[in-house]
């Protein structure tokens, strides 16, 4: 993939927001539990960086997914792993089929105002009983006149004691587990809408994550997204632009912990030397370097046939498992060369380690991801 003077710009531009706005702040924010989404979103907004190829009739850039794909590689950037988390899922995961099927009213209502960061969005999909297993959601959307009555709970949800609108997937009809689903734009002010509790988690502690209910919400049918029963496959086409976000946050995130490590084993001494001159060390590091590099290929061709029109799901999938393995992998290892101090709070590594473990769960577990690479594997034979 060839990248232009507009996609090192764009970069820039997010990098010099991260080292400006955010990265000052994450300390606090960790600690805090929580950051303002609402300040932060608005002032991503106004720089056109959450809807970087969204229509431009919405607000929008109108660029293609390869700007997205810098665009996410430099959240990377951030020290640590929620606040990406959180801005993802208001550019790369509650808002693609809503600017892909979504009638022009619900576009002009709730797309437009999440791009100028005036909304803060989240998405509807985990339940209890059903996280990867999207087919076995219980939330239903009942029909009544020109509304629906959604009852039901949706489970870790980011951003979700902060969002206006939840793009929520629910059961609309007695159809089969694929045809009976349909996304619903639901104003979480709506009466019924319950934040049942903010999540305490081991990682991702800047980001607010909820347990929802939902009682009887009346929301009028002009805020389906596209035709009812095609939730489950607007869905399956949003995870793949979710799962390619996941790995391009990653890689960034991974080259900087293993540039940390080689700076602090530089400078600390053991039995006469820097760690650093010791080959073992040399030759992990080159290891970790070296997957890096073969994650970032696996995803700039799954990007490159993604903006060709392709269904990128099989190479998607693969980025989004081996970035969370890797990531996971990556960690373990720099914490270890930090000896003790990597295992103080204070180190950097340590939330890296934290916030890590989360990539091999949420956006579909490995075990989904590897389904549905072999799936496709056998499919092609």
């Amino acid at each position: 993939m060839r990248f232009t003077q507009e996609h090192r710009s764009l970069y820039d531009t997010t990098s010099n927001f991260i080292k400006n706005e955010i990265n000052p702040h994450v300390d606090e924010w960790e600690k805090a539990g929580i950051f303002p989404a609402h300040e932060l979103f608005k002032k991503m907004g106004d720089l056109g960086l959450l809807g970087i190829d969204k229509p431009e009739q919405f607000g929008g850039l109108g660029l293609d997914w390869s700007y997205t794909l810098m665009f996410s590689e430099a959240l990377g950037e951030i020290a640590c792993g929620g606040i990406p988390m959180a801005v993802g899922v208001q550019a790369c995961m509650a808002t693609p089929a809503l600017a892909r099927f979504g009638s022009d009213e619900l576009r002009q209502e709730f797309l437009m105002p999440t791009i100028a960061g005036d909304y803060v969005a989240c998405l509807g999909v985990s339940e209890v009983g059903a996280g990867s297993d999207v087919a076995s959601i219980k939330t239903t959307a009942r029909s009544d006149g020109d509304d629906y009555i959604i009852s039901g709970s949706k489970m870790w949800i980011t951003n979700g004691t902060q969002a206006d609108f939840m793009c929520m997937l629910a059961n609309t009809s007695a159809d089969p587990a694929h045809r009976n689903k349909s996304l619903i734009i639901v104003p979480l002010k709506s009466k019924g809408v319950t934040i049942s509790k903010k999540l305490e988690k081991l990682g991702m502690r800047s980001s607010d994550t909820a347990q929802i209910h939902f009682d009887d919400v009346r929301v009028p049918k002009k805020n389906r997204i596209g035709e009812e029963g095609q939730g489950f496959f607007y869905q399956m086409r949003q995870f793949q632009e979710e799962r390619m976000f996941a790995a391009a946050k990653q890689v960034m995130a991974m080259e900087n912990a293993v540039r940390d490590v080689i700076n602090y084993t530089s400078q600390r001494t053991a039995f006469g030397k820097s760690l650093i001159e010791n080959q073992s060390i040399q030759f992990r590091l080159a290891e970790l370097e070296t997957e890096i590099e073969s994650l970032r290929a696996l995803l700039y061709r799954s990007v490159e046939n993604y903006v060709a029109g392709e269904d990128v799901t099989p190479l998607a999938s693969m980025a989004k498992l081996k970035a969370g393995r890797l990531a996971r992998e990556v960690a373990d290892s720099c914490l270890q060369y930090y000896g003790g101090m990597g295992f103080m709070n204070e180190t950097p590594i340590s939330r890296m380690f934290r916030d890590t473990r989360l990539a091999s769960i949420g956006g579909g577990a490995d075990e989904i991801m590897l389904t549905i690479v072999a799936k496709n594997m056998i499919k092609r034979r």
